[in-house]
């Protein structure tokens, strides 16, 4: 189920929210915990039931090793079975998420002919993949409390963060949900939560998929070798545009997820810090998907020996990192190839901090927010070659406009006026006109507005917030006729 749908607006979300607090209300507590489990569960298999045999089935053999860890006392046995549970763990993603990415390189490297078996990927697989591999490492470690099992499910399963994450850690998330006064409705809570929920849905319907009808097409335009339309223009547009759109697209899902849980009286941790204000690589790794950097140094990162072993087993540690976050991102080569971009200039920061921390701060926010569009080219590309033709445009900086095709895929009806406007007042190209000040519109938004978690810190009920939220919400609703889903959902 979408965020950003009529049936969860209308339906859902209400129907969840009353159920849940008026059973706690009349003092069923555990009913309330079994009944926010199930709409979970009804959200998680609203577009395929099949998906839910999965997921259930993961958080029963993960309970099953949390229950074993607790009477284990031999530090020996500890270890094997906790590399047991991370493998079935990792095992389940490999063959839903990498079985046919590995049978097709296999097939090209050895000329061999096994048949792809098409394996539908289930939704958000690698968020409530890595949430129990930190709660199965953490209970072999003993860091677990006693949990009993409709608790758990609740941790895994918690619709707003289920699909697209934050990746929340156990001792984050259960013991909000076991808390007495979380049990009860509180407006000091959900209006703030529907503040930032109407941000993250403006963000995610008025801002992202807007520019993503552009950089769909000019993808689109390289696939179906309509070469000529895209020039350095072009190229320049597609790329800026989806680092915009994924940024937007991204954050929003967590600024709604943020939302949600604060109406539930939960607070989910934040996973963006204005990424696109860094002025290097690891800055921005320190501001983007915090939840899953956050994964990868305590569960990788450190136990590899993070930097205790030298610089040379420090670069190493550091591209073994953003290896596997490429990965992880999706089977394909472009994903690995953007994280092993992000490793290197990673490295790179680190070898010469002195010198960068010497840059003007503009040059090297320019320089950091370049590398991250490059990188992100790749990201976005179907293959290595599509995202090489692009970079290569951008790099040529040919001469020329962009091709009107181009600007004809760009519509938000909203915007439909000033065009019209400004052709009126004798202005050439007054749709390129258009497109270029939504682009940097979106682009001032990245970098000086204030973000979820500051604005969450700074609210206070005011008639401002109160209209803001509305208008929002009524604005973006009446925008569901372009319904898409998050970026996010693939991974």
């Amino acid at each position: 189920m979408l965020f950003n749908s009529y049936i969860f607006i209308f339906i859902f979300l209400p129907l969840c929210l009353a159920g849940y607090f008026l059973l706690n209300r009349f003092g069923l507590k555990k009913t309330a915990l079994a009944f926010l489990f199930g709409m979970s569960l009804w959200f998680y298999g609203y577009f395929n039931m099949s998906y839910l045999a999965i997921i259930v089935s993961s958080i029963v053999v993960n309970y099953l090793f949390y229950i074993v860890s607790k009477g284990l006392s031999g530090e020996r046995t500890r270890k094997y079975l906790k590399w047991l549970a991370v493998f079935v763990n990792l095992g389940i993603l490999f063959y839903f998420k990498y079985f046919d990415f590995f049978l097709s390189n296999l097939n090209s490297l050895i000329s061999t002919d096994f048949a792809l078996r098409n394996i539908l990927l289930p939704l958000g697989i690698s968020f409530f993949t890595f949430q129990q591999l930190s709660f199965v490492i953490d209970a072999f470690n003993g860091d677990v409390p006693d949990y009993d099992f409709l608790s758990y499910a609740c941790f895994v399963s918690f619709f707003p963060q289920l699909i697209a994450g934050p990746i929340v850690t156990h001792d984050e998330l259960v013991p909000q949900l076991m808390d007495e006064k979380n049990k009860r409705f509180n407006y000091a809570n959900f209006a703030p939560g529907l503040y930032i929920f109407a941000m993250g849905m403006a963000k995610k319907v008025l801002l992202a998929d807007t520019l993503g009808t552009v950089v769909d097409y000019c993808f689109a335009a390289v696939s179906d070798y309509r070469f000529e339309q895209i020039n350095s223009a072009a190229a320049w547009l597609a790329a800026v545009a989806f680092t915009l759109q994924l940024y937007f697209d991204f954050s929003g899902y967590s600024d709604m997820a943020i939302g949600i849980g604060k109406m539930f009286n939960v607070n989910i941790p934040g996973n963006f810090n204005s990424p696109y204000k860094a002025l290097s690589i690891v800055d921005f790794w320190k501001r983007w998907h915090m939840t899953l950097t956050r994964f990868f140094t305590k569960y990788v990162y450190i136990p590899l020996g993070g930097n205790r072993k030298g610089n040379v087993r420090t670069y190493v540690n550091i591209m073994t990192v953003f290896f596997l976050s490429g990965l992880w991102h999706g089977a394909n080569w472009t994903f690995v190839l953007w994280g092993l971009m992000h490793g290197v200039g990673n490295c790179l920061s680190r070898m010469f901090r002195r010198f960068w921390n010497a840059v003007p701060k503009f040059i090297a926010w320019l320089c950091t927010f370049v590398y991250v569009v490059v990188a992100y080219v790749f990201f976005r590309a179907d293959n290595i070659m599509q995202g090489w033709f692009v970079v290569s445009r951008m790099i040529k900086i040919q001469p020329g406009s962009i091709h009107k095709e181009v600007l004809a895929s760009f519509s938000l009806p909203e915007l439909k006026l000033l065009s019209t406007a400004l052709g009126s007042l004798g202005l050439a190209q007054p749709e390129l006109i258009v497109l270029l000040l939504f682009v940097a519109f979106c682009l001032l938004i990245a970098v000086f507005a204030r973000n979820s978690t500051e604005r969450l810190e700074g609210f206070s009920l005011s008639i401002k917030e109160s209209l803001v939220t509305v208008v929002l919400l009524v604005w973006c609703i009446f925008s569901f006729a372009g319904v898409s889903t998050f970026l996010y959902f693939n991974f």
